[in-house]
């Protein structure tokens, strides 16, 4: 009953590691419609795709056979990660990220110079501050097939690491 949250930045591959678990019988939920996000102005009057706390809460709470999988990289998920089992950072050098956002087809978001710009903002700024708080890291630039067996295995241990608990327990999977 393992619910493991996969977070980093645009082009790690959380979704498409989250259709791979789909296709192996995992439940999974990518957090990146509607149904789970939304628009919020942050406190600097910026626009903020935050998660929707209520579905989160419930989706949360109300796991209970198997093991889930929720991918996602929100300012909000921190509240979060006393909920989860693992919390895990996909991540990848920036040139293998914006070669998989140039070549995906099922995600606009990284085509304009802008937004690359923006994702390479969010490496250097965000990621520091996923990998501070997640209780394990995979370098998701290895082959697709590895990663997803690295997460599956998270849902087999006994003693799973918590969020909270000294980062010394922090895996960094390869």
């Amino acid at each position: 009953m393992a619910k493991v949250l996969v977070t980093g930045m645009s082009g790690t591959g959380k979704s498409t590691a989250l259709e791979a678990l789909a296709a192996r019988g995992h439940r999974t939920v990518d957090t990146d419609t509607d149904a789970w996000s939304h628009w919020v102005t942050a406190p600097d009057g910026s626009p903020d795709w935050v998660w929707r706390e209520d579905a989160m809460a419930e989706l949360l709470d109300g796991h209970r056979e198997g093991s889930l999988f929720v991918a996602g990289c929100k300012s909000n998920q921190g509240r979060f990660y006393a909920r989860f089992d693992h919390v895990v950072l996909l991540s990848a050098p920036a040139g293998v990220m914006l070669a998989r956002i140039a070549a995906r087809t099922n995600n606009p978001f990284g085509k304009l110079p802008e937004e690359r710009e923006a994702i390479l903002n969010d490496l250097a700024l965000v990621e520091p501050l996923l990998r501070a708080t997640a209780t394990h890291e995979i370098d998701a630039s290895a082959p697709l097939d590895r990663v997803v067996r690295q997460l599956e295995a998270l849902t087999q241990r006994d003693a799973p690491v918590r969020p909270g608990m000294d980062r010394g327990n922090a895996t960094k999977a390869s």
